[in-house]
C-alpha cells in the first residue's frame, strides 16, 4: 500500500487517511487502489470506518500530473483503454465505500473538490467543518463528471445539477441543505463531534450496526410494502441471533 494513504485500528473504529497534505490531497491512481485495499481490508469486528483527509484540505480531487498512461505509439487511448484505467477503478472504490457492512463517516475539512465531494457524497455520513468548501469543477474543462455523480446518488438531484453546471463552490451549510453533507460544525469542533459519533457507533452491537447499514443500503429502493417485510425481517434477525 502506497505511503499517501495511512490506515490504522482505533478500538472498534477503522481509520482510512489521505495523506498527501502537501497538495491538499490530490488522489494519484496508485492511491485509487490503496483506497480500495482499505476499504477491502475491513476487520470482521470492525464497527465503523472513519475516511479522513491529513492537513488543511480533505481533497482537492485527483492529480491531473499522475494521469495513467493509457496510450501506446502516441496513439489516443481507446474508449476501452480509458474506461478500463481511469473510470472502473474509481467506479470500484464508489462500490466498495457503499457496499462496506458498516458505515462509513467522512470528515471533511478545507477543500472537497471534485473526487473529494464524490468520496464525501459516496459516505454513509459526512461531518463537515462551517469553513469546508465542496465543488465539481470538471465542467469548466468540458468533461462531463460521470464518475462523481455515479457516487452522488443519495444527494439531491437538483443540488447535483447546480454543483455540475454551475461548476461553484459551495460552503458545508449548503452542501448540508442538498445532502451532500450531514452535519456542518464550527471549525473547532469537528474532531471532538467527530469523536463522539465514532464513540457512539464503537458503543453499539455489531450485529445491530450492520443491520442499519443493511437497511439503510436497500430499503430505499424497496416498494412500501416490501420495505415493511424487510424491516421486520432485520430486526427479527438481529433478535434471534442474541
Amino acid at each position: 500500500m502506497t505511503k499517501d494513504i495511512n490506515t490504522s485500528r482505533d478500538g472498534a473504529a477503522w481509520r482510512i487517511e489521505l495523506n498527501r497534505p502537501d497538495c491538499g490531497n490530490l488522489v494519484t491512481p496508485d492511491m485509487v487502489a490503496a483506497l480500495a485495499e482499505g476499504f477491502a481490508n475491513l476487520p470482521a469486528d470492525a464497527k465503523v470506518i472513519v475516511l479522513s483527509g491529513k492537513g488543511a484540505d480533505f481533497c482537492k480531487g485527483r492529480d491531473p500530473a499522475a494521469a495513467p498512461e493509457t496510450g501506446s505509439g502516441g496513439k489516443l487511448p481507446s474508449a476501452l483503454q480509458i474506461r478500463d484505467r481511469v473510470g472502473n477503478p474509481v467506479v470500484g472504490l464508489y462500490t466498495l465505500i457503499k457496499e462496506a457492512p458498516v458505515p462509513v463517516v467522512a470528515v471533511v475539512q478545507g477543500a472537497a473538490h471534485g473526487f473529494g465531494a464524490a468520496l464525501t457524497g459516496c459516505c454513509d455520513i459526512a461531518l463537515a467543518a462551517e469553513s469546508a468548501r465542496f465543488r465539481l469543477p470538471e465542467m469548466t474543462k468540458g468533461l462531463p463528471p460521470t464518475l462523481a455523480l455515479a457516487a452522488l446518488d443519495r444527494v439531491a438531484a437538483k443540488g447535483v445539477g447546480y454543483l455540475v453546471y454551475s461548476t461553484a463552490e459551495v460552503d458545508a451549510r449548503t452542501a448540508q441543505a442538498m445532502g451532500l453533507v450531514s452535519l456542518a460544525v464550527p471549525d473547532g469542533q469537528l474532531q471532538a463531534e467527530a469523536g463522539k459519533l465514532v464513540a457512539t457507533i464503537s458503543g453499539q452491537p455489531l450485529d445491530a450496526v450492520r443491520a442499519v447499514k443493511e437497511f439503510l443500503r436497500f430499503a430505499p429502493q424497496m416498494e412500501p410494502r416490501g420495505r415493511a417485510d424487510f424491516a421486520a425481517s432485520v430486526i427479527a434477525g438481529v433478535l434471534s441471533s442474541r
